[in-house]
């Protein structure tokens, strides 16, 4: 005799589910800063998982013939980690990137610490979508060297009418 039993088994739907802010809960100015290094270990993730076989990630020997003499960072690697972190903090849980814009000013080698700076400049609420602005610096020798900018017009999450979407 076979039992249908449903319960339990989709704890994950079940579960309330934390989301980020709304358009109504965000201002111009809010802001974020975040601090990453880049590791050999997330490059090579990276590359594994996009059968990227550019030689300015990887092979030092190529590379050392080249204007960089170091690998690099992919440069789509920085654009995730922007995206991460308004995924996971501003707005957060629930937004959706729909423009991005950046502008590569220096490379980025790897093992190096960027520091990225997030700032909420502009929100529209009859378009619902909040501009973002990022700056990416890293410190070397008592100085910051700016290392990209960009910015990111996100969609908010939207809030679920009767569902208490923050406990």
């Amino acid at each position: 005799m076979s039992r249908n039993n449903t319960e339990g088994m989709d704890l994950y739907n079940m579960k309330a589910r934390k989301i980020g802010k709304t358009i109504d809960e965000i201002e111009e100015g809010d802001s974020l800063s975040l601090t990453e290094s880049i590791e050999d270990n997330q490059i090579l993730l990276y590359l594994g998982l996009t059968n990227d076989a550019n030689p300015l990630y990887i092979q030092h020997d190529y590379v050392k013939e080249t204007e960089y003499e170091q690998p690099l960072v992919p440069s789509i690697m920085l654009m995730g980690i922007i995206t991460s972190a308004i995924s996971k903090h501003l707005p957060g849980p629930g937004s959706h990137v729909v423009n991005f814009s950046i502008n590569f000013i220096d490379p980025v080698f790897h093992y190096e610490t960027l520091t990225f700076e997030f700032e909420v400049i502009k929100v529209d609420k009859m378009k619902d979508v909040v501009t973002i602005s990022v700056e990416a610096v890293e410190a070397t020798d008592n100085e910051e060297k700016r290392i990209l900018d960009a910015v990111v017009m996100v969609k908010p999450p939207q809030a679920q009418i009767g569902d208490d979407i923050n406990e």
